[in-house]
């Protein structure tokens, strides 16, 4: 792994034996062990996460809305419960949601400008965070309704790369990658319809899991963007990714999809077994000239090296995924577009968003119809790969991340070329609703980070955790760090 060149010093690089990590910035499980011990409070440790929201919003920009007063009220409430002597997963713990999930008494603009009636109710995985004790700091910045692998619009300005301030943290879910890689908060939430989990991670130096379709609910919506869209957690390490999904997991009697539960954090630490996995460099077919950057293919193939060293078997072997795929996914991803879109009447949006709008009603008949009902047979045609691999590894973006005004007053065509360009790998894995998981793969020379990630068949979530959590324990990417923003 190629050590960044804004790593920490060594005055302050953690103690390798203890794994700890630097003052003030513990990551989600440790946060919430000293919280249980009584030896920090969760007035203080969000009071801490909102000082360093506020000090670091004019430059980081993360966030779209910061619940000051109310996450002070909530963290109280927990540390009257933790004093009389309750117990829970994320008792007092701040977290972060993107500005796509509701919470009941704020607005939900979902990167959009206007006006917005404050929500109701929360959104089912924010019950959730909030049944297991979390306290919800704010909501984090996202590009209009989550189309771009870029965190920016006419609403809010720029989300920078905590980085490399000049660069992109990468989309939708850039709020939430940048809030953590800063160390604002210890883990957030963040959403996936084409990678926007998995890019952001990979260009912050994070885990991100885009977990199972319906793993996460996604009430008050049965599905998101025609089933493409899942909620998956962000975090610097994976036992905190597991134990952020197993908080927000499980569904809502609504949802569309419920796959059986499963038990994250169970898979960290356990022996993923000696593996097959295929070494897949291949981008999908897309109508865009794309190539793999020369430091992007370094890296991954050093994780590959790295998965030989633990002992599995890693082979290049490309996977093909045919034209089927890719055109299934833009009828369901125009459509979800547009149906978004038809839900927040008033909203102020780039006249790139509206072309994609009216696209979305051209799309919503019949070719949506054949794109869902293409899905199974999806399914069985690339699972057939997985009769001679466990999993795959393949590179998250096929670039580094572009610079954060790059995506600026362009247009229509000239978006889709420099989004597809950069992020061709993410998409086919929504379409299928399998489970992939990013794990940080190293640096550029530049000191921007990059990432790879591990692609299973359906609810194979336990093995890419168990084998992301083996990597982990030999990389320790978890102990560079971005220089502090507050």
């Amino acid at each position: 792994m190629t050590v960044p060149k804004r790593a920490l010093s060594p005055a302050d690089e953690p103690d390798t034996a203890a794994g700890a990590t630097p003052a003030g910035d513990p990551g989600l499980a440790e946060l919430a062990g000293a919280l249980a011990a009584g030896t920090v409070s969760s007035t203080a440790a969000v009071a801490a996460a909102l000082d360093r929201i506020e000090a670091s919003q004019p430059t980081l920009n993360a966030f779209r809305v910061v619940r000051r007063d109310r996450a002070l009220a909530e963290a109280a409430e927990a540390d009257r419960r933790l004093a009389a002597g309750e117990r829970l997963p994320l008792l007092g713990v701040p977290i972060a949601v993107k500005d796509d999930t509701d919470i009941a008494g704020e607005p939900t603009a979902f990167g959009c400008g206007g006006s917005f009636t404050p929500k109701t109710e929360d959104a089912e995985s924010v019950r959730r965070l909030r049944a297991a004790g979390a306290v919800i700091v704010g909501k984090t910045n996202t590009c209009e309704l989550g189309q771009l692998p870029f965190t920016s619009g006419a609403a809010f300005g720029h989300t920078r790369n905590p980085w490399h301030r000049e660069h992109t943290p990468g989309g939708s879910s850039g709020g939430s990658s940048a809030a953590v890689a800063a160390g604002l908060v210890p883990a957030a939430l963040g959403s996936d319809g084409a990678g926007s989990i998995r890019i952001p991670a990979a260009w912050t130096n994070l885990v991100g899991i885009k977990p199972q379709r319906g793993r996460v609910s996604t009430w008050p919506e049965a599905e998101a963007f025609q089933g493409l869209t899942v909620n998956g957690p962000l975090a610097r390490t994976v036992a905190d990714a597991a134990l952020l999904l197993d908080a927000a997991a499980g569904p809502h009697k609504g949802d569309r999809h419920t796959p059986e539960p499963i038990r994250a954090s169970d898979a960290v630490g356990r022996d993923p077994g000696r593996l097959r996995i295929a070494l897949s460099l291949r981008i999908p077919f897309t109508a865009t000239k794309t190539a793999l950057h020369p430091e992007v293919r370094a890296a991954v193939r050093g994780i590959a090296a790295t998965l030989r060293k633990l002992g599995h078997s890693v082979t290049v072997a490309d996977l093909h995924y045919g034209l089927l795929i890719g055109a299934s996914f833009l009828p369901r991803s125009m459509a979800g577009i547009r149906a978004v879109h038809d839900r927040m009447p008033g909203a102020e949006v780039d006249p790139r968003t509206r072309a994609n709008v009216r696209f979305g009603r051209v799309l919503g008949g019949p070719a949506l119809f054949a794109a869902r009902q293409a899905e199974p047979l999806l399914h069985k045609r690339i699972g057939t790969f997985f009769d001679d691999y466990d999993l795959v590894l393949a590179p998250t973006t096929a670039t580094p991340p572009p610079r954060a005004e790059e995506i600026d007053g362009i247009g229509v065509n000239a978006t889709n070329n420099l989004i597809t360009a950069a992020c061709p790998y993410t998409w086919p894995w929504n379409v299928l609703g399998w489970p992939s998981v990013n794990v940080p793969a190293g640096f550029t020379d530049a000191g921007l980070p990059v990432g790879a990630q591990l692609m299973g068949t359906a609810a194979t979530e336990p093995l890419l955790i168990s084998l992301a959590a083996q990597l982990e324990s030999e990389l320790r990417w978890d102990r560079h760090r971005p220089e502090p923003w507050w």
